[in-house]
């Protein structure tokens, strides 16, 4: 009888995808407007590159994945971060020059309030591609945007889960629709009473 596969092996693979799918698809849609709005002169933010990773945004998950060795639920939480960052940040909306910073830290913040074991900053900004020094910028950064709102609920991380896990159903990145968006959930967490999407 062949050995079954942990559900770390089964399940993370394809909430890399759909992230991925996700948050390729919502860059690409900001990039123009960046570039035109700012004509990409320089950095806007700490979260900003000079110019866009030659790495993409799937092998970049993959190789936290492989690396970071967070527990499954990290990926969904750092996905809530990014979601929330993204609606209180409206003037920095997640494109080609900083998502890949975005993922790293949302990951990094994600693996210190969810596990009870985890890398530090060094060791993730090794995994990321960067200093340990912008890597601890960056946290302090997300941190701010985020309000230090880290707190989940079940009810919240059970909504995202089940519109993840929704996505992964319809097994085709067309199915997202037609306007890249990240997906938010209402919760009792939100400022507003009322479901949101994260518009590009």
């Amino acid at each position: 009888m062949a050995e079954l596969e942990t559900p770390q092996a089964i399940i993370m693979p394809r909430v890399i995808r759909l992230l991925s799918s996700l948050l390729e698809r919502v860059a690409e849609s900001n990039d123009l407007g960046r570039r035109l709005e700012t004509g990409r002169g320089g950095k806007i933010s700490v979260f900003d590159g000079l110019t866009r990773p030659t790495i993409s945004v799937q092998s970049y998950l993959e190789r936290i994945f492989k690396y970071a060795n967070c527990s499954p639920s990290c990926f969904v939480v750092a996905y809530v971060y990014l979601d929330r960052f993204a609606q209180r940040q409206p003037l920095l909306p997640i494109d080609s020059f900083n998502v890949h910073r975005l993922i790293i830290t949302s990951v990094l913040v994600s693996a210190k309030f969810m596990d009870d074991m985890y890398y530090n900053n060094a060791y993730y900004a090794k995994v990321g591609g960067i200093s340990t020094r912008e890597m601890n910028l960056l946290e302090v950064d997300f941190l701010f945007g985020l309000g230090f709102q880290l707190n989940v609920t079940p009810d919240t991380f059970h909504s995202y889960c089940r519109y993840l896990q929704g996505e992964m159903l319809l097994g085709s990145p067309q199915s997202i629709g037609s306007t890249p968006k990240l997906h938010c959930c209402s919760s009792t967490e939100d400022e507003s009473t009322h479901q949101h999407q994260l518009a590009v």
